[in-house]
């Protein structure tokens, strides 16, 4: 866990006083995936149980909204 906002950001500060040119070097074990989303949902909770529910559906301009029932 992290202790408190102000250490992330000296954490951050550090690490551009280390790497001037913001090429910090990679861990050789160093992998990943990268995901690209044609559709995700986004939901909030309520006490209500009123939640927000909403998709997002990629498009050719961008991403298209669409509120759902709770």
């Amino acid at each position: 866990p992290l202790e408190s906002r102000e250490v992330l950001e000296a954490r951050i500060e550090e690490l551009k006083r280390r790497y001037p040119a913001g090429d910090v070097p990679r861990n050789p074990d160093w992998g990943g995936y990268r995901l690209v989303p044609e559709m995700y949902e986004f939901w909030q909770g309520r006490e209500s149980r009123l939640h927000d529910r909403f998709t997002y559906t990629r498009t050719a301009d961008g991403w298209a909204i669409q509120r759902l029932n709770p």
